[in-house]
């Protein structure tokens, strides 16, 4: 990760606390989703989230002509490629092995494969306090063809996560990586939601449900994103974002008056404890 790190100095201000907000947004995501009209394939939510969202960062952040003519175009593809994979792999690995089995196996592949070299004791204690936290509810169901997608989709969020610190550590602007990237993330994507059906975005729930997804949990979230990592090296920044389930659970207990066993509070506690560590300079 030598040459991928963002070499600024972490200022909590500046990188981690971006992080922690947009893993805010991000934890929305499966309670919103829930909310899509019944018969539509999973992907295709994901898809629609990230073809609006994804223009819609493209479209408003300034120097994203600046980048596309001077960065390595490569990278821009893979980022692309594999910002696209996550939203095609996740909303379909829950569909299949369910929310804890497929957030566990996603979130924490990303941290395994950048922080352990990094900060391996932090990184494996946040991965168990997510593991504990998510998985200690019972009724976990594991699917080989989900885990595989979820697997899919941890692997993707690592390389965009390097691509776009990489970019910007090099100088680029923040903002115009992300919209860069994932403007060509909205590219690929968009021909996976026409094939699957794009009608139910015109339903009442379909509209509401895109439309939180494209604002707040692609656009606005990753704007936070790349921002902190103006100030945090992709591996931090990917072991931060374990707060994502956290912030679902807690969602789940005052919106949804759900309960959660004495176990998955020891683990929020334990994965808050290490982020914390991973936020101090």
């Amino acid at each position: 990760m030598s040459t991928f790190d963002v070499r600024a100095r972490p200022r909590p201000t500046a990188g981690p606390l971006p992080i922690l907000a947009a893993c805010l947004l991000w934890g929305t995501t499966g309670t919103v989703s829930s909310f899509a009209p019944a018969p539509v394939p999973a992907a295709a939510v994901g898809a629609a989230g990230l073809v609006f969202g994804g223009l819609l960062l493209f479209l408003t952040a300034r120097g994203t002509r600046e980048v596309l003519r001077t960065a390595d175009r490569r990278l821009l593809l893979l980022g692309a490629v594999t910002a696209a994979g996550y939203a095609l792999a996740f909303y379909p690995a829950v569909a299949r092995t369910g929310v804890a089995v497929a957030t566990t196996v996603a979130l924490a592949t990303a941290p395994i494969v950048l922080g352990v070299r990094s900060r391996p004791l932090l990184t494996l204690v946040a991965v168990t306090g997510c593991a504990v936290l998510v998985l200690s509810g019972g009724g976990a169901h594991v699917d080989p063809v989900g885990v595989a997608l979820a697997l899919v989709a941890g692997l993707s969020y690592a390389a965009y996560s390097v691509v776009c610190a990489h970019l910007i550590g090099l100088g680029h602007p923040s903002r115009a990586v992300v919209g860069a990237v994932f403007g060509g993330a909205s590219l690929l994507t968009a021909p996976v939601l026409w094939w699957l059906g794009a009608g139910w975005l015109a339903t009442p729930a379909g509209l509401a449900v895109t439309a939180h997804l494209a604002l707040v949990t692609t656009f606005l979230a990753y704007l936070l994103f790349g921002l902190g990592l103006r100030h945090t090296s992709a591996a931090t920044a990917t072991t931060l974002t374990l707060a994502e389930p956290a912030v679902a659970a807690v969602l789940g207990v005052v919106v949804l008056d759900e309960r959660l066993p004495l176990a998955s509070w020891f683990g929020t506690a334990v994965l808050a404890l290490a982020l914390a560590a991973l936020s101090r300079p």
